[in-house]
Protein backbone atom coordinates (compact mmCIF):
# COMPACT_ATOMS: atom_id res chain seq x y z
CA UNK A 1 0.00 0.00 0.00
CA UNK A 2 2.89 2.18 0.91
CA UNK A 3 4.63 1.37 -2.68
CA UNK A 4 1.26 2.67 -4.59
CA UNK A 5 1.23 6.11 -2.98
CA UNK A 6 5.09 6.92 -3.23
CA UNK A 7 6.65 9.11 -5.11
CA UNK A 8 8.17 6.52 -7.60
CA UNK A 9 4.58 5.27 -8.19
CA UNK A 10 2.83 8.53 -8.54
CA UNK A 11 5.86 9.53 -10.97
CA UNK A 12 5.53 6.27 -13.02
CA UNK A 13 1.83 6.77 -13.67
CA UNK A 14 2.18 10.31 -14.73
CA UNK A 15 5.33 9.28 -17.49
CA UNK A 16 2.56 5.93 -18.39
CA UNK A 17 -0.61 8.97 -18.92
CA UNK A 18 1.89 11.29 -21.00
CA UNK A 19 3.48 8.57 -23.27
CA UNK A 20 -0.32 6.69 -23.96
CA UNK A 21 -1.48 10.51 -24.42
CA UNK A 22 1.09 11.09 -26.91
CA UNK A 23 0.64 7.19 -28.50
CA UNK A 24 -2.95 7.83 -29.52
CA UNK A 25 -2.73 11.38 -30.76
CA UNK A 26 0.46 9.62 -33.10
CA UNK A 27 -2.35 6.78 -34.06
CA UNK A 28 -4.68 9.72 -34.76
CA UNK A 29 -2.36 10.98 -37.18
CA UNK A 30 -1.74 14.06 -34.88
CA UNK A 31 1.80 13.93 -34.36
CA UNK A 32 4.52 12.12 -36.06
CA UNK A 33 4.37 8.74 -35.03
CA UNK A 34 8.05 8.15 -34.09
CA UNK A 35 8.19 11.15 -31.97
CA UNK A 36 5.50 8.74 -30.20
CA UNK A 37 7.81 5.89 -30.51
CA UNK A 38 11.08 8.38 -29.06
CA UNK A 39 8.62 9.77 -26.20
CA UNK A 40 8.11 5.69 -25.24
CA UNK A 41 11.87 5.00 -26.04
CA UNK A 42 13.42 7.52 -24.22
CA UNK A 43 11.25 9.21 -21.89
CA UNK A 44 12.17 9.22 -18.27
CA UNK A 45 12.71 10.83 -14.74
CA UNK A 46 14.16 11.58 -11.72
CA UNK A 47 13.05 12.45 -8.56
CA UNK A 48 16.13 14.56 -7.07
CA UNK A 49 16.13 16.56 -10.15
CA UNK A 50 11.76 17.01 -10.23
CA UNK A 51 12.16 18.26 -6.54
CA UNK A 52 14.94 20.84 -7.24
CA UNK A 53 12.91 21.83 -10.13
CA UNK A 54 10.22 22.73 -8.64
CA UNK A 55 11.59 25.03 -6.00
CA UNK A 56 12.07 27.02 -8.40
CA UNK A 57 8.94 26.42 -10.49
CA UNK A 58 6.39 25.94 -7.36
CA UNK A 59 5.03 23.86 -9.63
CA UNK A 60 4.92 19.68 -9.56
CA UNK A 61 3.34 18.97 -12.98
CA UNK A 62 5.90 21.50 -14.84
CA UNK A 63 9.16 20.53 -12.53
CA UNK A 64 8.00 16.90 -13.42
CA UNK A 65 7.87 17.72 -17.69
CA UNK A 66 10.85 19.32 -17.78
CA UNK A 67 12.58 17.12 -15.96
CA UNK A 68 11.11 14.35 -18.61
CA UNK A 69 11.58 17.10 -21.50
CA UNK A 70 14.97 16.81 -20.54
CA UNK A 71 15.63 13.05 -21.47
CA UNK A 72 13.19 12.92 -24.84
CA UNK A 73 15.04 15.86 -26.90
CA UNK A 74 12.99 17.33 -29.83
CA UNK A 75 9.71 14.99 -29.56
CA UNK A 76 9.24 16.38 -25.61
CA UNK A 77 7.14 18.99 -27.58
CA UNK A 78 4.73 16.80 -28.08
CA UNK A 79 4.16 15.67 -24.50
CA UNK A 80 1.18 17.70 -22.63
CA UNK A 81 0.23 18.44 -25.57
CA UNK A 82 -3.84 19.93 -24.65
CA UNK A 83 -3.55 18.82 -21.70
CA UNK A 84 -3.76 20.75 -18.17
CA UNK A 85 -2.67 19.34 -14.73
CA UNK A 86 -5.34 18.14 -13.54
CA UNK A 87 -5.73 15.32 -16.39
CA UNK A 88 -2.63 14.63 -15.12
CA UNK A 89 -3.63 14.11 -11.21
CA UNK A 90 -6.81 12.99 -10.98
CA UNK A 91 -6.78 10.49 -13.56
CA UNK A 92 -3.13 9.12 -11.62
CA UNK A 93 -5.10 9.54 -8.38
CA UNK A 94 -7.82 7.39 -9.85
CA UNK A 95 -5.37 4.33 -10.37
CA UNK A 96 -4.00 4.88 -6.98
CA UNK A 97 -7.24 4.36 -5.50
CA UNK A 98 -8.38 1.65 -7.87
CA UNK A 99 -4.73 -0.57 -6.67
CA UNK A 100 -5.70 0.85 -3.05
CA UNK A 101 -9.31 -0.82 -3.60
CA UNK A 102 -7.26 -3.69 -4.79
CA UNK A 103 -5.49 -3.78 -1.75
CA UNK A 104 -7.86 -3.54 0.91
CA UNK A 105 -10.67 -5.67 -0.90
CA UNK A 106 -8.26 -8.70 -0.17
CA UNK A 107 -7.61 -7.26 3.15
CA UNK A 108 -11.67 -7.88 3.69
CA UNK A 109 -11.61 -10.85 1.98
CA UNK A 110 -8.43 -12.36 4.32
CA UNK A 111 -10.21 -11.36 7.54
CA UNK A 112 -13.95 -12.90 6.51
CA UNK A 113 -12.26 -15.91 6.32
CA UNK A 114 -10.59 -16.25 9.72
CA UNK A 115 -13.77 -14.64 11.46
CA UNK A 116 -15.75 -17.63 8.90
CA UNK A 117 -13.47 -20.00 10.80
CA UNK A 118 -13.54 -18.81 14.26
CA UNK A 119 -17.86 -18.97 14.14
CA UNK A 120 -17.90 -21.83 12.69
CA UNK A 121 -15.81 -23.57 15.37
CA UNK A 122 -17.94 -21.97 18.76
CA UNK A 123 -20.91 -21.65 16.57
CA UNK A 124 -22.78 -23.61 19.51
CA UNK A 125 -21.03 -22.27 22.62
CA UNK A 126 -22.94 -20.31 24.81
CA UNK A 127 -22.49 -17.27 26.53
CA UNK A 128 -25.19 -14.12 28.06
CA UNK A 129 -26.27 -11.70 25.31
CA UNK A 130 -26.47 -8.33 26.81
CA UNK A 131 -28.59 -4.93 25.91
CA UNK A 132 -27.39 -1.50 27.87
CA UNK A 133 -24.27 -3.81 29.03
CA UNK A 134 -26.92 -6.00 31.06
CA UNK A 135 -27.39 -9.58 31.03
CA UNK A 136 -30.26 -9.85 28.56
CA UNK A 137 -30.71 -13.16 27.03
CA UNK A 138 -28.24 -16.38 25.61
CA UNK A 139 -26.66 -15.95 22.41
CA UNK A 140 -23.53 -18.23 21.17
CA UNK A 141 -20.05 -16.83 20.63
CA UNK A 142 -20.26 -18.09 17.32
CA UNK A 143 -23.65 -16.20 16.46
CA UNK A 144 -21.57 -13.04 17.40
CA UNK A 145 -18.69 -13.72 14.99
CA UNK A 146 -21.51 -14.68 12.45
CA UNK A 147 -22.83 -10.96 12.90
CA UNK A 148 -19.25 -9.64 12.49
CA UNK A 149 -18.63 -11.44 9.38
CA UNK A 150 -21.74 -10.28 7.48
CA UNK A 151 -21.27 -6.42 8.63
CA UNK A 152 -17.76 -7.41 7.01
CA UNK A 153 -19.49 -8.64 4.33
CA UNK A 154 -21.33 -5.46 3.40
CA UNK A 155 -17.89 -3.54 3.59
CA UNK A 156 -16.99 -5.83 0.63
CA UNK A 157 -19.96 -4.69 -1.25
CA UNK A 158 -19.67 -1.14 -0.48
CA UNK A 159 -15.78 -1.15 -1.60
CA UNK A 160 -17.06 -2.78 -4.71
CA UNK A 161 -19.78 -0.10 -5.36
CA UNK A 162 -17.30 2.93 -4.91
CA UNK A 163 -14.65 1.32 -6.94
CA UNK A 164 -16.87 1.73 -10.23
CA UNK A 165 -17.53 4.91 -9.36
CA UNK A 166 -14.09 6.15 -8.16
CA UNK A 167 -11.83 4.22 -11.17
CA UNK A 168 -12.85 7.65 -13.44
CA UNK A 169 -10.19 9.63 -15.44
CA UNK A 170 -10.37 12.51 -17.49
CA UNK A 171 -8.18 13.45 -20.43
CA UNK A 172 -10.12 16.87 -21.28
CA UNK A 173 -8.40 19.88 -20.59
CA UNK A 174 -8.35 22.92 -18.90
CA UNK A 175 -12.25 23.25 -18.16
CA UNK A 176 -13.25 19.56 -19.23
CA UNK A 177 -14.47 20.49 -22.84
CA UNK A 178 -11.26 18.78 -24.61
CA UNK A 179 -11.30 21.44 -26.88
CA UNK A 180 -7.38 20.86 -27.66
CA UNK A 181 -7.48 17.37 -27.14
CA UNK A 182 -9.78 14.48 -28.82
CA UNK A 183 -12.15 12.92 -26.26
CA UNK A 184 -10.58 9.95 -28.15
CA UNK A 185 -7.72 10.13 -26.14
CA UNK A 186 -8.89 10.08 -23.01
CA UNK A 187 -11.01 7.05 -23.76
CA UNK A 188 -7.93 5.10 -24.98
CA UNK A 189 -5.60 6.49 -22.42
CA UNK A 190 -8.33 5.49 -19.57
CA UNK A 191 -9.00 2.50 -20.68
CA UNK A 192 -5.34 1.31 -20.73
CA UNK A 193 -5.12 2.22 -17.25
CA UNK A 194 -8.07 0.22 -16.02
CA UNK A 195 -10.59 2.89 -15.72
CA UNK A 196 -13.80 4.63 -17.60
CA UNK A 197 -13.53 8.00 -18.86
CA UNK A 198 -15.47 10.42 -17.11
CA UNK A 199 -18.56 11.40 -18.73
CA UNK A 200 -18.24 15.47 -18.37
CA UNK A 201 -15.78 16.86 -15.93
CA UNK A 202 -14.68 20.47 -15.02
CA UNK A 203 -11.00 20.91 -14.68
CA UNK A 204 -11.08 17.59 -12.61
CA UNK A 205 -12.72 15.11 -11.85
CA UNK A 206 -16.07 15.83 -9.29
CA UNK A 207 -14.88 15.33 -5.64
CA UNK A 208 -18.47 13.51 -4.21
CA UNK A 209 -16.34 10.55 -6.11
CA UNK A 210 -13.92 11.23 -3.69
CA UNK A 211 -15.98 12.19 -0.59
CA UNK A 212 -18.30 8.89 -1.27
CA UNK A 213 -14.92 6.87 -1.43
CA UNK A 214 -13.62 8.35 1.98
CA UNK A 215 -17.00 8.02 3.67
CA UNK A 216 -16.96 4.09 2.77
CA UNK A 217 -13.68 3.61 4.28
CA UNK A 218 -15.02 5.69 7.21
CA UNK A 219 -17.87 3.29 7.20
CA UNK A 220 -15.23 0.31 7.47
CA UNK A 221 -13.23 1.54 10.17
CA UNK A 222 -16.01 2.27 12.26
CA UNK A 223 -16.85 -1.46 11.80
CA UNK A 224 -13.15 -2.67 13.04
CA UNK A 225 -13.86 0.01 15.94
CA UNK A 226 -17.77 -1.81 16.81
CA UNK A 227 -15.33 -5.48 16.81
CA UNK A 228 -12.45 -3.70 18.54
CA UNK A 229 -14.80 -2.16 21.56
CA UNK A 230 -16.88 -5.30 21.45
CA UNK A 231 -13.51 -7.58 22.46
CA UNK A 232 -12.24 -4.44 25.02
CA UNK A 233 -15.31 -5.11 27.06
CA UNK A 234 -15.42 -8.77 26.94
CA UNK A 235 -11.57 -8.25 27.88
CA UNK A 236 -12.76 -6.16 31.18
CA UNK A 237 -11.78 -8.02 34.22
CA UNK A 238 -15.48 -8.88 35.40
CA UNK A 239 -16.17 -10.32 31.83
CA UNK A 240 -13.24 -12.07 31.09
CA UNK A 241 -14.84 -14.00 28.15
CA UNK A 242 -12.12 -13.41 25.44
CA UNK A 243 -8.98 -12.09 25.74
CA UNK A 244 -6.34 -10.61 23.38
CA UNK A 245 -2.95 -12.83 22.63
CA UNK A 246 -0.62 -12.03 24.95
CA UNK A 247 2.57 -13.25 23.61
CA UNK A 248 5.70 -14.51 25.85
CA UNK A 249 8.29 -11.38 27.13
CA UNK A 250 4.95 -9.11 26.87
CA UNK A 251 4.11 -6.07 29.00
CA UNK A 252 0.94 -4.62 29.94
CA UNK A 253 2.03 -1.58 32.39
CA UNK A 254 5.38 0.02 33.35
CA UNK A 255 3.96 0.11 36.79
CA UNK A 256 1.65 -3.00 37.45
CA UNK A 257 3.33 -6.62 36.32
CA UNK A 258 0.03 -8.48 36.38
CA UNK A 259 -1.74 -6.64 33.86
CA UNK A 260 -2.84 -7.96 30.07
CA UNK A 261 -4.64 -5.05 28.29
CA UNK A 262 -6.73 -5.15 25.08
CA UNK A 263 -3.87 -2.65 23.62
CA UNK A 264 -4.35 -3.53 20.17
CA UNK A 265 -8.10 -3.24 19.88
CA UNK A 266 -7.83 0.42 21.78
CA UNK A 267 -4.97 1.03 19.25
CA UNK A 268 -7.80 0.15 16.33
CA UNK A 269 -10.16 2.44 17.67
CA UNK A 270 -8.06 5.24 18.09
CA UNK A 271 -7.13 4.83 14.29
CA UNK A 272 -10.85 4.62 13.62
CA UNK A 273 -10.80 8.11 14.89
CA UNK A 274 -8.49 9.22 11.98
CA UNK A 275 -10.12 7.93 9.26
CA UNK A 276 -14.07 9.12 10.03
CA UNK A 277 -11.84 13.01 10.11
CA UNK A 278 -10.45 12.34 7.02
CA UNK A 279 -13.99 11.77 5.62
CA UNK A 280 -15.50 14.88 7.01
CA UNK A 281 -12.24 16.65 5.38
CA UNK A 282 -13.18 14.81 1.93
CA UNK A 283 -16.41 15.79 2.45
CA UNK A 284 -15.25 19.38 2.61
CA UNK A 285 -13.73 19.19 -0.45
CA UNK A 286 -16.53 18.42 -2.73
CA UNK A 287 -17.39 22.31 -3.09
CA UNK A 288 -14.72 23.72 -5.42
CA UNK A 289 -14.95 27.32 -7.24
CA UNK A 290 -16.22 27.10 -10.27
CA UNK A 291 -14.41 24.29 -13.09
CA UNK A 292 -11.85 23.87 -10.22
CA UNK A 293 -9.94 25.86 -7.39
CA UNK A 294 -6.83 23.79 -5.87
CA UNK A 295 -8.65 23.64 -1.98
CA UNK A 296 -8.41 20.19 -2.35
CA UNK A 297 -5.71 19.28 -3.32
CA UNK A 298 -3.42 19.81 -0.28
CA UNK A 299 -5.85 18.01 1.76
CA UNK A 300 -6.43 14.85 -0.47
CA UNK A 301 -2.21 14.60 -0.09
CA UNK A 302 -2.45 13.99 3.10
CA UNK A 303 -6.11 12.20 3.75
CA UNK A 304 -6.43 9.14 0.74
CA UNK A 305 -2.64 7.84 1.57
CA UNK A 306 -2.90 7.68 5.35
CA UNK A 307 -6.45 6.70 4.90
CA UNK A 308 -5.67 4.10 2.60
CA UNK A 309 -2.64 2.71 4.70
CA UNK A 310 -4.13 3.38 7.58
CA UNK A 311 -7.83 1.02 6.88
CA UNK A 312 -4.94 -1.63 5.27
CA UNK A 313 -3.24 -1.87 8.59
CA UNK A 314 -6.28 -1.87 10.81
CA UNK A 315 -7.62 -4.87 8.53
CA UNK A 316 -4.67 -7.18 8.86
CA UNK A 317 -4.62 -5.96 12.69
CA UNK A 318 -7.82 -7.01 13.45
CA UNK A 319 -7.54 -10.15 11.29
CA UNK A 320 -4.48 -11.48 13.20
CA UNK A 321 -6.40 -10.44 16.24
CA UNK A 322 -9.32 -12.54 15.42
CA UNK A 323 -7.24 -15.17 14.50
CA UNK A 324 -5.42 -15.49 17.83
CA UNK A 325 -8.61 -14.14 20.15
CA UNK A 326 -8.16 -15.94 23.46
CA UNK A 327 -11.67 -17.65 24.01
CA UNK A 328 -12.98 -18.72 27.79
CA UNK A 329 -16.26 -21.25 26.90
CA UNK A 330 -16.10 -21.70 31.11
CA UNK A 331 -15.96 -18.29 31.87
CA UNK A 332 -18.82 -17.70 29.65
CA UNK A 333 -20.40 -20.13 31.50
CA UNK A 334 -19.86 -18.75 34.59
CA UNK A 335 -21.21 -15.75 33.53
CA UNK A 336 -24.53 -17.17 32.22
CA UNK A 337 -25.29 -18.80 35.80
CA UNK A 338 -24.26 -15.62 37.39
CA UNK A 339 -27.97 -14.24 36.21
CA UNK A 340 -29.48 -17.92 37.58
CA UNK A 341 -31.61 -18.27 34.87
CA UNK A 342 -33.27 -14.79 34.38
CA UNK A 343 -32.85 -14.42 30.91
CA UNK A 344 -35.76 -17.22 30.37
CA UNK A 345 -38.30 -14.62 31.79
CA UNK A 346 -39.37 -14.08 28.24
CA UNK A 347 -40.43 -17.79 27.28
CA UNK A 348 -42.51 -17.90 30.87
CA UNK A 349 -44.14 -14.66 29.97
CA UNK A 350 -44.94 -15.56 26.42
CA UNK A 351 -45.92 -18.97 27.67
CA UNK A 352 -48.95 -17.33 29.97
CA UNK A 353 -49.97 -15.10 27.58
CA UNK A 354 -50.27 -18.57 25.13
CA UNK A 355 -52.02 -19.78 27.92
CA UNK A 356 -54.73 -16.51 28.00
CA UNK A 357 -53.38 -14.71 30.72
CA UNK A 358 -53.50 -11.06 30.35
CA UNK A 359 -50.03 -9.52 29.17
CA UNK A 360 -49.95 -6.89 32.02
CA UNK A 361 -50.84 -8.83 34.47
CA UNK A 362 -48.71 -12.17 32.96
CA UNK A 363 -45.56 -9.47 32.71
CA UNK A 364 -45.87 -8.39 36.69
CA UNK A 365 -46.28 -12.26 37.49
CA UNK A 366 -43.24 -13.04 35.82
CA UNK A 367 -41.80 -10.05 36.98
CA UNK A 368 -42.06 -10.58 40.83
CA UNK A 369 -40.57 -14.22 40.44
CA UNK A 370 -37.24 -12.22 38.60
CA UNK A 371 -37.27 -9.91 41.67
CA UNK A 372 -37.54 -12.99 43.92
CA UNK A 373 -34.68 -14.65 41.79
CA UNK A 374 -31.99 -11.75 42.46
CA UNK A 375 -32.94 -11.30 46.16
CA UNK A 376 -32.80 -14.83 46.98
CA UNK A 377 -30.78 -17.77 46.33
CA UNK A 378 -32.48 -19.89 44.09
CA UNK A 379 -32.75 -20.17 40.41
CA UNK A 380 -35.58 -18.23 38.28
CA UNK A 381 -37.38 -21.33 37.55
CA UNK A 382 -37.56 -21.88 41.21
CA UNK A 383 -38.98 -18.53 42.13
CA UNK A 384 -41.49 -18.83 38.93
CA UNK A 385 -42.65 -22.25 40.36
CA UNK A 386 -43.16 -20.63 43.50
CA UNK A 387 -45.39 -18.20 42.09
CA UNK A 388 -49.48 -18.45 42.35
CA UNK A 389 -50.33 -17.04 39.10
CA UNK A 390 -47.45 -18.62 36.66
CA UNK A 391 -47.94 -22.16 38.74
CA UNK A 392 -52.04 -21.80 38.06
CA UNK A 393 -51.11 -21.79 34.07
CA UNK A 394 -47.63 -23.70 33.73
CA UNK A 395 -46.75 -26.93 35.67
CA UNK A 396 -43.42 -27.76 37.11
CA UNK A 397 -42.17 -29.92 34.22
CA UNK A 398 -43.00 -27.32 31.95
CA UNK A 399 -41.47 -24.08 33.15
CA UNK A 400 -38.78 -26.70 33.14
CA UNK A 401 -38.30 -27.29 29.77
CA UNK A 402 -38.71 -23.67 28.87
CA UNK A 403 -35.87 -22.59 31.15
CA UNK A 404 -34.03 -24.34 28.73
CA UNK A 405 -31.04 -23.21 26.39
CA UNK A 406 -32.58 -24.90 23.78
CA UNK A 407 -35.08 -22.40 22.72
CA UNK A 408 -32.45 -20.12 22.39
CA UNK A 409 -30.48 -22.21 20.13
CA UNK A 410 -32.83 -23.44 17.92
CA UNK A 411 -32.70 -21.22 14.86
CA UNK A 412 -28.62 -21.23 15.21
CA UNK A 413 -28.25 -23.66 12.01
CA UNK A 414 -30.44 -21.68 9.83
CA UNK A 415 -28.81 -18.44 10.76
CA UNK A 416 -25.66 -19.74 9.63
CA UNK A 417 -26.34 -21.28 6.40
CA UNK A 418 -28.17 -18.11 5.49
CA UNK A 419 -25.17 -16.75 6.12
CA UNK A 420 -23.21 -18.92 3.99
CA UNK A 421 -21.37 -20.29 7.22
CA UNK A 422 -22.24 -23.98 6.65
Amino acid sequence: MSRIWSDARKFEIWLEIEILAAEEMAALGQIPKQDAIDIRKRAKFSIPEILEIEKLTDHDVIAFLENVAASVGPAARWIHQGLTSSDILDTTLAVQLNESIAILADDLKNLRTIIRSQARKFKMTPMIGRSHGVHAEPITFGLKLALMFDEFGRAEERLAQTRERIRVGKISGAVGTHAHVDPRIERAVCEKLGLKPATLSTQVVQRDRHAEFMTTLAVTASSVDRWATEFRHLQRTEVLEVEEFFGEGQKGSSAMPHKRNPITSERLSGLARVIRGNALVALENVALWHERDISHSSAERIILPDSCILLDYMLVTLRNLVERLQVYPERMLENLAASKGLYFSQSILLALTRAGVERKTAYEAVQRAAMKTWQGKGTFADSAKAEPEILAKLSTSEIDRLCSLDIHFQHVDSTFKALGLE
